[in-house]
């Protein structure tokens, strides 16, 4: 499978809104400690938006929400596969993307034959303290020669400046989060990382 390469996280269905009629193509909603009827109303938000520009929703962490409003792609950290039930995703024909940081979580998610792998951080990031130290861009390559033709999306304190790098690196996908919500103008940034990614 091949997915677009710039993959905006956003934490509002605003945000998917505006994202999305640029030209962005693959994008999650990561919502943390909202109601589960405010999750399920944002996710059906971002859902409706995505579905008339032919983009692809990514959920993370609802799985059940994502399954009861009808999406086809969840996103799972190693904490969260504990209590989700695979099984239902794969009978839904649900994708999944899973969360790696270290070798023998990589083997958990490759066990689970997901559809894509996500590493990271692969630098500092600003939008949480990690437990886990930098990955860089050596290692970025080795997952990629691990896991051979199963999409690798790097994500964690990318940037535009950093982009081309992360590719050479290996990476299918970069992931992105604070330099385009936090930038003076999201909208601008955003067509600045779809031009940029296209070049790569």
């Amino acid at each position: 499978m091949r997915l677009p390469a710039v993959y905006p996280i956003v934490d509002s269905a605003a945000w998917v809104e505006r994202l999305v009629p640029l030209g962005v193509r693959l994008v999650q909603l990561r919502i943390k400690e909202w109601p589960p009827a405010a999750v399920a109303a944002e996710i059906r938000r971002a859902q409706t938006c995505c579905k008339a520009a032919g983009a692809q929703l990514v959920v993370n962490d609802y799985w059940q929400l994502a399954l009861d409003c009808g999406c086809d792609f969840v996103h799972l950290g190693q904490g969260d596969l504990d209590g989700a039930d695979i099984g239902a995703l794969r009978r839904a024909g649900v994708r999944l993307g899973i969360s790696t940081h270290d070798s023998s979580e990589l083997q958990r998610a490759l066990d689970l034959a997901p559809d894509y792998v996500a590493l990271g951080p692969i630098y500092p990031t600003l939008l949480k303290v990690m437990p886990w130290p930098a990955q860089g861009l050596d290692r970025i390559g080795e997952w990629k020669r691990r896991i051979g033709a199963l999409p690798l999306v790097a994500i964690g304190g990318l940037t535009l400046e950093r982009l081309p790098g992360v590719f050479a690196a290996g990476a299918d996908v970069a992931a992105v989060v604070t330099d385009i919500v936090r930038a003076a103008q999201p909208e601008v940034r955003a067509r600045e990382w779809l031009r940029v990614a296209a070049a790569a």
